[in-house]
Formats: C-alpha cells, sequence, structure tokens
C-alpha cells in the first residue's frame, strides 16, 4: 500500500474474531468442524468458538442477550482465507457434505473463491487471495 497525503496507518492487524448468531448450535459446530475443519476452542452454554487461523476465532452464539449488548443481525458474507490446493478440496467436501458450492469463481489478479451457506443460511466465501495470484503480493506488500 503506498503512503499518499490522504493514507492513515492502519493500527488494526487484522481479525480476531467473527460471530454468527445460530438456533442450532450443534448443526453449526458439526458443519464448522468436520465439514471445513475447525477445531474446538471452547463450548459454553450459550456459545461455541472454533480457531481459524493462527489468529483468529469463530464464535457460534445462541440468540439473546449477551454480555456487551451484543445481538444478532444479517450480514451480507465473510470470507476465509484458503491456499489454492485448499480451494478445490474444501469446494469437493462441501459437495460431498450436499452444500451447493457456487464456484471457483476467477477474479481479476488470478485469484479465486467458491461461495457456499452455512447450516444457517449464511454466505460464505473461501478465498485464495492472500495465497495465490495478485492478492498474494498485494498482501506481502502492504505489511512491508
Amino acid at each position: 500500500m503506498e503512503n499518499s497525503p490522504t493514507s492513515v496507518e492502519s493500527l488494526v492487524a487484522g481479525f480476531a474474531e467473527l460471530t454468527l448468531e445460530t438456533t442450532d448450535l450443534s448443526g453449526m459446530e458439526r458443519f464448522y468442524r468436520d465439514v471445513l475443519g475447525l477445531q474446538v476452542l471452547a463450548r459454553e452454554d450459550d456459545r461455541i468458538w472454533l480457531a481459524v487461523g493462527d489468529r483468529g476465532r469463530l464464535g457460534l452464539w445462541s440468540p439473546g442477550s449477551k454480555e456487551f449488548g451484543d445481538r444478532g443481525g444479517r450480514h451480507v458474507h465473510f470470507a476465509f482465507a484458503v491456499s489454492r490446493g485448499a480451494l478445490d478440496a474444501l469446494a469437493r467436501r462441501l459437495r460431498e457434505d450436499g452444500a451447493e458450492v457456487r464456484g471457483p469463481v476467477e477474479h481479476p489478479g488470478d485469484d479465486r473463491s467458491i461461495y457456499f451457506r452455512d447450516p444457517a443460511g449464511n454466505l460464505v466465501e473461501a478465498w485464495d487471495f492472500f495465497h495465490h495470484g495478485d492478492g498474494a503480493r498485494e498482501g506481502v506488500e502492504a505489511l512491508a
């Protein structure tokens, strides 16, 4: 990323967590654990935490009031970063589990994505942007 008079230095290092609301904690846990391969970090009465990569986590929360006034809501979509080889393997695994998968979709810059819905109907993207094509170069340059 080029420094310019209008650019601001980021104080954010990345995502720490994303939380999804669901009425079916066990079904969502099964999907993210058994199909996507995420490791369960913790189970609480109203939520489950799963590891995403080295530094992130996915929260699956039951509906209801939470400690900081959190509440569920509709989102557009979110994306997991994957390597190109893992993208094809993930698409196969999702289809074997009965999920409808769109893609791989080719993007400008030679990176690709697949799109699918989890058991709660959330639109999920798996994208090789930071691991292949122009995104890999941009990601490395942004960290320099």
